[in-house]
């Protein structure tokens, strides 16, 4: 089985406004709803397990038939906790050997061709994969003053995207350890890099953006007109 998991236990502080961002209207329906239709729709995910916070209640005004199972759990402090937590309340149909999908909630214009990708290619690396793209802009390192102390080197750097696979087994592990560690890792392949392993880089499309702040809220709607117009479901 393949299910993959939606960290959405955060506030987005960033983001502002009365409600967590995930629930603020991207084309008339919630963005968390619009991401989840997107990542349910490739044949081969079979459900999704969302971690939500303790007291979120907006989730179940959602009215939305997704056509699969979307299960919920309590999130944590952070991402990883929030991971965690939803790695252990998957079904226990989900083996360990499994490949997980870990997608976020703000990323709602992913596209099923890059998910199709990023799972063949998960399950045929034992130490997983994710999409990311390469860096194309120079970057500028900071002194204290906010001034640039010098050009980095962008040959070989890439951002890291979502969503990313891994072998459900192998990440509990993983971030197990970081957490008994006392290590905060900002996404699950710095979690399965402590532990010796190199996940697979996947070229993801530069359009799989995260909404960040309320302005790419227009931008996210934009790039799904687009996408819907070139046949995305």
């Amino acid at each position: 089985m393949t299910w993959a998991i939606v960290p959405a236990a955060g506030s987005g502080a960033r983001f502002g406004g009365d409600i967590p961002k995930q629930y603020c209207l991207l084309d008339g329906k919630p963005l968390l709803a619009q991401t989840l239709f997107r990542l349910l729709a490739p044949p081969r995910i079979d459900g999704v397990m969302l971690a939500l916070a303790a007291d979120d209640a907006h989730w179940r005004t959602l009215h939305h038939d997704f056509g699969k199972p979307v299960l919920t759990c309590v999130g944590g402090v952070d991402r990883a906790a929030s991971v965690l937590a939803a790695l252990r309340a998957l079904p226990a149909a989900v083996g360990d050997a499994d490949v997980v999908l870990v997608h976020d909630a703000a990323r709602p214009c992913v596209r099923v061709t890059d998910l199709d990708r990023l799972l063949t290619t998960a399950n045929a690396e034992r130490d997983g994969a994710l999409l990311a793209a390469p860096v194309g802009d120079t970057l500028k390192r900071a002194d204290a003053r906010g001034c640039v102390d010098a050009t980095v080197a962008r040959n070989g750097l890439w951002r890291a995207l979502t969503p990313q696979a891994f072998r459900r087994g192998l990440l509990t592990d993983a971030l197990e350890r970081a957490d008994a560690d006392g290590i905060t890792v900002t996404d699950e392949a710095m979690a399965i890099e402590r532990m010796g392993l190199h996940p697979r880089l996947v070229d993801g499309r530069q359009d799989n953006i995260k909404v960040t702040v309320a302005e790419d809220l227009a931008l996210a709607e934009h790039i799904l007109a687009i996408q819907r117009h070139e046949g995305e479901p």
